[in-house]
């Protein structure tokens, strides 16, 4: 069963773990040598619920669908999905071509919702986001059918992800937003800045942070020391950071990050996160 000593935070006015469980590397982008495996996934996630991490990120675009597949899978095999804060996201997508694009329109939400539902084998979802806004719909009509999915009982919570300020209060004129789930590391402050003034925002409209990609995308953790360290199906090869024109000087912050964290008797990956 899961700690009651891990550390955790407020979201929506229930404790979640302060440290969350990205599962997104373990069906998509984040390709390793050898492939995905399904049973040392499983693995992971019984050690995150045995030690109370239990603040656990999905979306259906992670696969696509097989990463909340995965989870839901583990729900079946252990029935302990009453120990996760289960978050999921809608509305990042590939269209008939193959080509990204984004989706925030009533009914998109509304079906994308039951079909994540019935991937995981659960009744609820406790945060929902929409994982990237859709400029050719108001955000009033994608908080709308949130709200609409709240009343049905099918979400708890609901969040958005990689919005601005702006959107963000017209959101909250809506309904009232749990959370934002932003990029936020030593890579990427631009919440911090006067010109996004995003943390500002979020703060005086009562919506937590939850930080994204906070090492890195893997960077910060120091186990990447060159772009053969990649898989070359990894999507990270493609990413400006693991560039070939950029790696080198964004090495040298995970160098100086790694030394710092020497003399102080951590890990590169605890001292990103602390």
């Amino acid at each position: 069963m899961a700690s009651q000593k891990y550390p955790t935070r407020k979201l929506g006015g229930e404790d979640v773990s302060a440290i969350g469980l990205g599962c997104m590397g373990m069906s998509f982008a984040y390709t390793s040598f050898g492939g995905y495996d399904d049973k040392a996934s499983a693995e992971v996630l019984t050690k995150a619920a045995d030690i109370g991490m239990t603040f656990w990120d999905t979306s259906d675009i992670y696969g696509p669908h097989t990463n909340e597949k995965l989870i839901g899978k583990w729900f079946n095999d252990t029935g302990r999905r009453k120990e996760i804060f289960l978050a999921s996201k809608f509305g990042n997508l590939r269209d008939a071509q193959g080509n990204p694009t984004v989706r925030g329109d009533k009914e998109y939400v509304k079906k994308a919702c039951h079909d994540s539902l019935e991937r995981l084998g659960i009744d609820q979802i406790d945060l929902y986001y929409q994982h990237r806004v859709d400029d050719k719909v108001p955000i009033e009509e994608t908080v709308g059918a949130m709200v609409e999915l709240k009343k049905e009982g099918k979400i708890r919570m609901l969040g958005l992800s990689e919005c601005s300020a702006t959107t963000l209060r017209r959101a909250c004129k809506v309904h009232q937003i749990a959370a934002a789930q932003m990029e936020f590391s030593p890579f990427a402050l631009e919440i911090e800045s006067e010109q996004t003034e995003f943390l500002k925002t979020a703060r005086e409209l009562g919506v937590k942070i939850v930080a994204y990609s906070p090492l890195g995308r893997g960077f910060l953790t120091g186990t990447i020391q060159s772009r053969d360290d990649l898989d070359p199906s990894d999507n990270r090869v493609n990413h400006p950071r693991f560039a070939e024109g950029h790696f080198q000087e964004n090495l040298k912050l995970v160098n100086t990050l790694s030394e710092v964290a020497r003399k102080k008797g951590c890990t590169p990956s605890q001292l990103a996160l602390a």
